[in-house]
């Protein structure tokens, strides 16, 4: 049963609203809303519907230290689907920020452990009906607010190629796990870079569709603008696979708005012949960032696609340069009003509300802050003062910038079919001491984001290719397209794919058949 506020309560929320209220005024609205009270009562007599959890699972378990060398696994499983389909003998790890029904949900950080949710999401039902194998939850970061891999409170993914490095974040353990040859196949999440990011660190194939084509159903949002989820795998036709199994709109979520869907095999070995690349110059040679050696192997990958038969040429889009302040802009205050203050829910859209949740994590983080990482405190804290200084201006201008960003893409795409620029400018970087500064621990999870971002504000597919390695790192290109064009992505990094003549495999990876 809802209790009605006590009349000290009413005050203190009165004076959050700079109102005054006498003591008549405070039994006059004390009584009024003991009537609104009754629908919540009502509210909690009633049955709230749940996806169907369609297939049958036993629980798993957390991994011994032996069996998870990069510290990648958060739990393992085997939940078997459908007898036959699209993704029969694959094996595929779930980022830890989704929904698995029957196993426990950390997202990265202590304030949620413990939870266990009662529901699949949308996409794991989807890799369940095409007869994937669901085979355990991936370490992500602490509320996966960070592009490095070493701010779970699980503690660091390793770099499964150099492994005092990172594995890039947020989808740190699923893209670790991917490259060591544990799972064929990962789900990914991205609201900054976060699926492309530990791809490129980690050599495998990462691809962030456009907003909205995949449903986040039953997944731990950031920002609903910003909000993706998609797939990593260790080869395109695997990707491509995994995408066919888990796009298309399903109703309960509203970041889904006139979806188009493709056949993402039928011209996967089409080629580039004929395709008009163009090399982005802005996401190349950023000051205190780009290495000289990650720049160079990107433009080799680029020579590469001309060498295939694709007409590659330089261009030019200046404002890529701010797409890092948009998104700040955005993600700042919309993760603090959603994340923070939305409980991870927040409120005014349609779809379905994973209640157990948001109050599990309510309960958490209002007990726990302390425990929140350095990353999320610096958002909250940064994101708050900006609404109460200046009431979402900023955030607002940042979504309206947006479109002028969108629009110089567009520009430039009326004429190329893909750009292609550095996923990340530099190599993986070595991980934090655990004792290290924040500064320290902050510049480590945000500072790679640069390229990646923008194309989470204007919602367009892109995905990080592995192109090289420069002293046994692995080195990432990023192809982008515009909406809904991820079958030519697709059909692009296959094409590369065919002339790579070294391994992104790192020593000892094993095959996860």
């Amino acid at each position: 049963m809802v209790k009605l506020p006590t009349p000290r309560q009413l005050r203190e929320i009165s004076a959050s609203y700079n109102l005054d209220l006498s003591d008549a005024d405070v039994d006059s609205y004390l009584a009024l809303m003991q009537g609104v009270m009754a629908s919540y009562d009502r509210l909690d007599q009633l049955v709230e519907p749940a996806p169907e959890i369609r297939y049958p699972r036993s629980g798993g378990r957390r991994p011994e230290p032996e069996e998870n060398p990069l510290n990648a696994w958060y739990y393992r499983c085997s939940i078997k689907g459908a007898p036959e389909g699209l993704l029969s003998g694959k094996k595929v790890a779930i980022k830890d920020n989704v929904c698995v029904a029957g196993l426990p949900m950390m997202n990265g950080t202590a304030v949620l452990e413990g939870y266990v949710p009662e529901t699949d999401a949308t996409i794991v039902t989807r890799i369940l009906d095409a007869a994937g194998e669901v085979c355990g939850k991936a370490v992500c970061e602490s509320l996966c607010f960070s592009g490095g891999s070493h701010t779970s409170d699980t503690g660091p993914v390793l770099n499964p190629h150099d492994r005092s490095r990172s594995a890039g974040g947020s989808s740190s353990g699923s893209a670790a796990l991917v490259a060591s040859g544990e799972c064929e196949m990962a789900i990914g999440g991205d609201q900054g870079g976060s699926i492309r990011i530990p791809a490129s660190w980690c050599g495998v194939y990462g691809l962030k569709g456009t907003h909205g084509l995949v449903p986040y159903t039953g997944i731990f949002p950031i920002e609903l603008t910003l909000d993706h989820t998609g797939p990593i795998a260790a080869s395109v036709e695997d990707v491509a696979l995994l995408l066919s199994a888990i796009a298309g709109e399903d109703g309960l979520d509203p970041r889904q708005n006139s979806v188009q869907t493709a056949d993402y095999l039928q011209d996967l070995d089409g080629g580039v012949e004929g395709m008009k690349v163009g090399v982005l110059s802005e996401g190349f040679g950023w000051p205190g960032l780009s290495e000289e050696d990650v720049d160079e192997v990107v433009r080799e990958a680029s020579r590469k696609f001309g060498e295939l038969g694709a007409e590659v040429s330089e261009v030019s889009v200046p404002l890529h340069r701010d797409g890092i302040h948009i998104w700040n802009g955005i993600a700042i205050e919309g993760a603090t009003a959603l994340m923070v203050d939305g409980n991870a829910m927040g409120t005014n859209w349609k779809g379905h509300y994973t209640t157990s949740l948001l109050d599990a994590y309510a309960r958490g983080r209002t007990t726990r802050a302390n425990d929140l990482s350095e990353t999320v405190k610096l958002t909250m804290l940064t994101g708050r003062y900006m609404r109460d200084r200046y009431h979402g201006r900023y955030y607002a201008k940042a979504q309206n910038l947006a479109r002028k960003l969108a629009a110089a893409y567009d520009a430039t795409l009326e004429d190329y079919d893909l750009l292609l620029l550095p996923t990340v400018p530099m190599k993986a970087t070595p991980l934090p001491d655990p004792d290290a500064p924040r500064e320290e621990v902050v510049r480590r999870a945000l500072e790679m984001i640069h390229n990646t971002c923008p194309f989470d504000v204007v919602g367009y597919p892109s995905m990080s290719v592995p192109c090289g390695l420069s002293e046994d790192l692995p080195v990432g290109a990023m192809l982008v397209g515009g909406s809904w064009e991820e079958a030519k992505i697709l059909r692009a990094a296959r094409a590369f794919e065919g002339t790579k003549t070294y391994t992104a495999r790192p020593e000892g990876a094993k095959s996860a058949g």
